[in-house]
């Protein structure tokens, strides 16, 4: 693998199937309480621009199962705070830790960090992209189906960092993915581009229900990502008409299943019958985080770690 994982095309459809490999095996290896400290003794830095639930307990949680330590830091806790520049604080964290997970607004952010480090970064989060969310995603959809290959995927909602990786991943997953979005809220058309380019399999529409029709997997995320705030209201009464409710989902297949990355708003982007139903998949999804995470970070630090 390439030394930093900040897009879901720093992986190839090869390595892909590696990591959800071992991620499903360290889920079996953790559900048997088998311990595979695979990490001793390694120490990775997570950096929190934005506030989390899930990849803080997950990478926290995953690094410790792991054997290794995780320094929680928050940029107030760190000179950046005060202006410091990321090549320097980069270039020192080098030489304290194994690795760094950054949760960053700005892609730019995470991509200096990877420019200026000698160790692994990981993109925790950036406005750009959401690939270790996309990881599990391709766990969970794995799982129940048993390949990623031909599956239909539709996304309901705003063109937003998880479903640019979502989108991006579809040659290497083979899957086949309609997105339905409002006026405005689109997917940008260089991403669209280059899935396409890579060989993948996009449709982009307005109206959910055609997006939904036949396909086996419902995908959709919040209305107001954070840092949107301030177009809260615009945005309710752009993505009105786009909630995830029985009605849409009865158009997917019968055995289709619904998976959400959370938080959630229901009543808004999802029913919380939906939510709740049989065919949610939204609380395995975010288990996932945690296995396909440790599964990561043994391919990328282990080889270095152990050396």
């Amino acid at each position: 693998m390439k030394k930093d994982f900040l897009s879901i095309l720093d992986i190839d459809k090869d390595e892909l199937a590696g990591l959800i490999s071992e991620a499903r095996n360290l889920k079996d290896l953790r559900s048997r309480r088998v311990a595979h400290p695979k990490l001793t003794g390694a120490c990775i830095a997570l950096i929190f621009e934005k506030a989390s639930t899930r990849t803080r307990i997950s990478f926290e949680a995953g690094i410790r199962d792991l054997g290794g330590h995780a320094i929680f830091l928050t940029t107030k806790d760190m000179q950046l705070g005060r202006g410091e520049e990321i090549r320097d604080t980069a270039r020192v964290a080098s030489r304290y830790v194994s690795g760094v997970m950054i949760r960053a607004y700005r892609h730019e952010t995470i991509e200096d960090y990877a420019r200026y480090s000698t160790i692994p970064i990981i993109n925790g989060l950036s406005d750009k992209e959401h690939p270790c969310q996309l990881l599990a995603d391709i766990m969970t959809i794995t799982e129940e189906f048993g390949t990623t290959e031909g599956i239909r995927v539709a996304w309901i909602g705003d063109g937003n960092n998880v479903c640019r990786s979502l989108v991006l991943s579809s040659a290497m997953t083979g899957m086949k993915i309609s997105v339905a979005s409002p006026d405005g809220y689109e997917l940008p058309a260089d991403v669209v581009e280059r899935a396409i380019q890579l060989g993948g399999d996009v449709t982009l529409v307005h109206d959910p229900a055609r997006a939904v029709d036949g396909t086996d997997v419902v995908m959709t995320d919040t209305w107001v990502s954070m840092g949107d705030e301030k177009e809260k209201e615009a945005r309710k009464s752009a993505f009105n008409g786009y909630s995830v409710t029985g009605a849409l989902l009865a158009k997917a297949k019968p055995g289709a299943i619904v998976m959400h990355c959370l938080p959630a708003h229901r009543g808004e982007e999802i029913d919380d019958d939906v939510i709740e139903g049989i065919q949610s998949r939204v609380f395995v999804e975010a288990e996932n985080r945690l296995h396909v995470q440790k599964a990561l970070l043994v391919r990328l630090l282990q080889p270095r770690f152990t050396s």
